[in-house]
């Protein structure tokens, strides 16, 4: 059926694969949308952006602005969790078409009574949508412009703002055109501002020799809380496989007492609902669980789908895993890297519905339990759509349920991961050193439409990866290094309490940990306090403090005379809150330079006076520059200033 259109909506954004994918936003952010809206001829158009929750029957709605070139402009906030839609409109808007070749007939001495007459025909229907004083008013324009006597009046109000308010107030949307619907996913505020905390539960005990118990980490949350830590996440907590199990340092032949690594689910004592019989039962996790939240502290569980070889699914599920003709199942491998205790899952199994119903039941169990944050291992060797599924389904009746993708891998990998669902993700900056490849890394997660949808979550460390760059590291670059993911990301994390202890032994050539905790229990001092645990502790205090550093997107570098200085400005969304961050990137020796600040950005004239305060030293300095002298130590190697203007 043919349908008269005049209007065009073309390059709407954000949207993420032609509207395929969701982008995302946390509660009470902002969603500003940009579209190209236009007509032919000369005829004056509006747009609107409606929006409305999936709980919602009524569209709201937000006028667009013109910037330039036929592109329009507007933003809305989203202001409760789940799924919103949103979508643009256009139309001729007649009216104001009108009051346009009004008033510049007006302007050109023509006489206009055929034209007021032609406006009254604008007006009347506006009337009985308007309040009683604007149906006042509007009743005064129509005797006005039907009334030859009271034609100075009549131009005057037909050009008047208060008619124009009106009129975009009541807009009659003639041959109006819609974009097509697109969506957004609404978390709470935990998923795009969280700090991190890793620790193996087993080797938590006082006591050398001994296996840590959930009892154990009790006495270690208030330590963990002090430092400003709000998310505590475990390796695998459940029973480890006694099959092929891996001896210390991933020997192979493991020795009487060994624990083997706890990626190596399950055993004689269960399987994925269930917990390591030395760790405790499930009343003492549920206990620890409750005792963290009450320190503001949220346990994150390990969700790995694999089996060691005695896992329970294996003989009552042998469907879910893929056999060879001598009636073997092929380890798992990451070459060169061989885990000769884990079985991979056959996602491609006949009984695929029960197996993933099966996964669906085990994070349903743990959710039971308290759990609502999961760091998810090796997402990308397990079919995609399978996680746009389980996510959802997940979303459907615990929307507060937060997934972390362990995905060091390529890069469209993990973006797809991002896009099916995952509220965060590892990333590479594990590896980025140079100021060149952070600032490229950053650009391209914050300035491209990575921003829209893949929320970044920085590491300096994990169990699997000990850095070349912090192999034999002095305290300078280990303090460079967290307030580099303190700042330049909202959501960080550090694997303790080797990271905060500087142990950094590594297996040469390798950036692999030496004797490395995933395959034995260790023994720490955990009451050390050190210049490293105080920077961490203070950092974290800030980033709690100051709202430019929960959000990552909001970044700008800024140039610095000096390759071992990064500076970058951050800001929140309503710019109440600005930080100047500079981290001199060099372990040893003193830098020097001369930063430039963003003076458009921050709205101030050249030559007009700003006071930064080092949010860590208490220090104050009034600069009157554009360019201002910087030279940081490497015993404290960045400054975190509150810029006041």
């Amino acid at each position: 059926m043919l349908k008269q259109e005049r209007v065009v909506i073309d390059a709407v954004s954000p949207q993420i694969n032609c509207g395929e994918f969701f982008i995302k936003r946390v509660v009470n952010q902002y969603i500003n949308v940009d579209a190209h809206v236009l007509v032919d001829g000369h005829d004056v158009i509006a747009a609107s952006v409606l929006y409305k929750h999936e709980k919602e029957r009524k569209w709201n709605e937000v006028r667009m602005h013109h910037v330039v070139n036929d592109e329009w402009s507007a933003s809305f906030v989203v202001e409760k969790q789940g799924f919103y839609d949103y979508k643009v409109q256009g139309w001729v808007d007649y009216a104001l078409n009108w009051q346009h070749g009004i008033e510049r007939k007006i302007d050109d001495n023509q006489h206009v009574k055929s034209e007021l007459l032609e406006g009254i025909t604008y007006l009347k229907p506006i009337v009985k949508k308007a309040t009683k004083e604007e149906q006042d008013y509007l009743n005064y324009c129509i005797d006005c412009f039907q009334n030859e006597e009271k034609y100075n009046e009549a131009i005057q109000e037909a050009q008047s703002h208060a008619l124009h308010d009106i009129f975009m107030k009541y807009p009659e949307k003639h041959l109006s055109n819609e974009s097509k619907v697109l969506r957004v996913y609404v978390d709470r505020k935990k998923a795009l501002f969280s700090t991190w905390y890793e620790f193996f539960p087993r080797s938590a005990s006082q006591n050398e020799g001994e296996h840590g118990t959930f009892k154990d980490c009790e006495r270690l949350l208030p330590r963990i809380a002090e430092m400003g830590f709000d998310t505590l996440y475990f390796p695998p907590i459940h029973p480890i496989g006694e099959v092929n199990r891996k001896g210390k340092n991933n020997t192979t032949d493991a020795k009487e007492g060994d624990v083997g690594s706890a990626w190596g689910i399950g055993s004689k004592y269960g399987g994925h609902k269930d917990i390591h019989p030395k760790l405790g039962t499930v009343e003492d996790f549920k206990s620890l669980i409750k005792k963290a939240k009450d320190l503001g502290i949220e346990v994150a569980m390990d969700y790995a789908l694999q089996a060691a070889p005695d896992h329970p699914w294996v003989k009552d599920h042998p469907d879910w895993f893929k056999w060879r003709p001598d009636g073997t199942v092929q380890y798992a491998e990451n070459p060169p890297k061989k885990y000769q205790d884990i079985l991979p899952i056959y996602w491609e199994s006949k009984d695929y519905k029960n197996l993933w119903k099966e996964c669906l039941d085990v994070l349903m169990y743990w959710i039971d339990c308290g759990i609502q944050v999961f760091r998810v291992d090796n997402p990308h060797t397990k079919p995609y759509y399978f996680w746009n599924w389980i996510i959802a389904e997940i979303k459907k009746q615990y929307p507060d349920v937060l997934f972390l993708a362990e995905a060091f891998t390529k890069p469209k990998v993990m973006q797809q991961l991002a896009k099916q669902g995952y509220t965060q993700s590892y990333t590479y900056f594990t590896w980025r050193n140079t100021k060149h490849e952070l600032m490229e890394y950053m650009t391209e997660l914050t300035q491209t439409d990575q921003r829209e949808y893949m929320r970044p979550n920085f590491w300096p460390n994990t169990p699997d990866i000990n850095p070349y760059h912090l192999q034999g590291a002095n305290e300078s670059k280990y303090i460079q290094r967290y307030v580099l993911a303190a700042t330049l990301s909202s959501n960080i994390g550090i694997y303790g309490p080797v990271f905060e202890q500087q142990i950094d032994d590594a297996i040469p050539g390798k950036e692999e940990y030496y004797m490395s905790e995933k395959f034995e229990v260790k023994h720490y001092n955990w009451d050390v306090q050190n210049k490293l645990t105080a920077i961490i502790s203070k950092v974290n205090t800030i980033r709690h403090q100051h709202e430019a550093l929960q959000q990552t997107n909001n970044i700008k570098f800024c140039h610095i005379e000096n390759n071992n200085l990064l500076a970058y400005y951050k800001w929140n969304d309503s710019k109440t809150d600005e930080l100047l961050i500079i981290v001199s990137l060099e372990q040893y020796y003193l830098q020097q330079g001369t930063v430039q600040l963003p003076l458009q950005d921050l709205a101030v004239n050249a030559g007009q006076q700003i006071t930064v305060t080092d949010l860590v030293t208490g220090s104050s300095y009034n600069w009157h520059n554009e360019w201002n002298f910087i030279e940081l130590h490497p015993t404290l190697p960045f400054h975190i200033f509150k810029i006041n203007k």
